[in-house]
């Protein structure tokens, strides 16, 4: 149950923004939970967007679209007594923010979201606003309900010991991988003729062109198919040069040059709220010779030879001569950022290296390969296979961190059952009777 109600909370989440577009009809209040009503058309919309996801069940959709809803609203109830559960003004200008850009990047412009939800953007805003406040409120008191739930090393080894056989997870093949990356070299003059492009660029906004133009038929970033518009950043979420430079800009200036380990740039200031600002950019790339490429494959081939006839170790090497800043310091293990642990799944590893993985044994270093960094640059790399480990049940000396996981999910889960039914006993609560014979999860919604 604990994690069908962190979905159906999620699916509120989409449902509420989705359900912008339409002119809500307050057609039936079917269900009260202190002073928060559901309403039908909530549970019908719900219920048409998750069939056109593919969302199927084996019971009745709509009593547990219901369920969702009502275990969302007991949160929320309990929430507002809460004085020390607090959403600001900081924090819903942050999210509401973050949500218009997704609008805009999905839908084109300012206007085609106006179409689309067939409203001004200030009434779409004042309609989020309520959205974000209700979803930081319960998120907040979830967290506080099973924040304080702990297990001990001792609790999850007698958990694993009383697990039937066929209850003990299986652990998919992972793989463990340390890298030495290179940067062919820029010739001076290839920096020169990419700075005086942009600087002509520059010129020609600056004469009346629109910057955007230029950006969709020159930019060589993502962002050129959107006139060269990134959104609303902070300056932890920007190169540090560029975010030096935007935050300085003034009305719709066009920045100087900018160079970011990305590339070069010029830069146009579109709005500024608070501490973010919505830019828009130009990034050239400048291109290594044929001879530089060369040069860093070769030299990366021979440092691979020297770390195979131990001359020198890995790790020392990727220490000092790899050029990813990210690796370069845990001597070139690669961390995977949806787990932030060095374990990776193989549909996890970017394509090129979980290629290069497959043929290669444990402790074997692959030989130099072309490929293109996080910062979307091309570089040399080699790729030593560190560990990979077969399907298998989990056991208490692979997985530990694994089981802990799962044993304190459940710790959660129930932590989390537990209030909603002590609540459900001491909240007002009215269901509408076309609801009664419901198969709820829990059975103290129907008074």
């Amino acid at each position: 149950m604990f994690k069908k109600v962190l979905a159906g909370i999620l699916l509120f989440s989409c449902f509420t923004t989705a359900t912008l577009a339409q002119d809500k009809t307050i057609d039936q209040i079917v269900a009260v939970v202190g002073s928060n009503i559901i309403l039908k058309s909530d549970i019908e919309n719900m219920y048409i967007q998750q069939q056109a996801q593919g969302i199927v069940s084996d019971g009745d959709m709509k009593c547990e679209i219901l369920e969702d809803f009502l275990v969302e609203k007991l949160l929320l109830a309990e929430a507002e007594l809460d004085t020390n559960i607090l959403v600001s003004d900081s924090q819903i200008n942050q999210n509401l923010d973050q949500r218009m850009q997704y609008f805009r990047q999905h839908l084109g412009s300012d206007k085609a979201v106006e179409d689309y939800f067939k409203k001004p953007i200030a009434q779409i805003k004042a309609d989020l606003e309520e959205v974000i406040r209700n979803q930081s409120l319960t998120s907040q008191m979830q967290s506080k309900i099973i924040d304080k739930v702990q297990v001990t090393p001792s609790e999850v080894r007698y958990h694993f010991r009383n697990m039937k056989k066929d209850e003990i997870p299986m652990v998919e093949p992972m793989m463990e991988f340390a890298q030495i990356t290179l940067f062919p070299p820029i010739e001076l003059e290839e920096e020169n003729r990419i700075k005086a492009r942009l600087r002509e660029f520059k010129k020609r906004v600056e004469q009346g062109e629109s910057f955007a133009v230029l950006a969709v038929a020159y930019s060589e970033g993502p962002s050129a198919s959107t006139g060269g518009e990134l959104g609303y950043m902070g300056r932890a979420e920007l190169d540090p040069a560029y975010a030096t430079a935007a935050f300085n800009l003034k009305g719709d200036r066009v920045s100087n040059v900018v160079k970011s380990e990305f590339g070069y740039h010029i830069i146009q200031l579109i709005d500024r709220q608070g501490e973010k600002v919505n830019t828009r950019h130009i990034i050239l790339k400048p291109k290594a010779t044929a001879k530089a490429m060369e040069e860093a494959h070769n030299r990366l081939d021979s440092l691979a030879n020297f770390i195979r006839k131990e001359e020198i170790s890995f790790s020392d090497a990727a220490m000092r001569y790899s050029f990813d800043k990210n690796s370069r310091n845990s001597g070139g293990k690669v961390i995977n950022p949806q787990t932030m642990s060095t374990r990776w799944r193989q549909q996890e590893l970017p394509p090129d290296v979980s290629k290069i993985l497959d043929k290669l044994n444990v402790n074997e270093i692959s030989e130099p390969f072309k490929t293109i960094d996080d910062k979307q640059r091309t570089v040399y790399k080699i790729v030593k296979l560190v560990n990979r480990t077969e399907q298998h049940r989990a056991n208490l000396q692979e997985d530990y961190q694994m089981l802990t996981e799962i044993y304190l999910r459940e710790k959660q889960e129930e932590a989390l059952n537990q209030w909603i039914s002590e609540q459900q006993a001491k909240t007002y609560i009215r269901i509408d009777p076309t609801y009664a014979n419901c198969n709820f999860n829990f059975n103290g919604w129907i008074k």
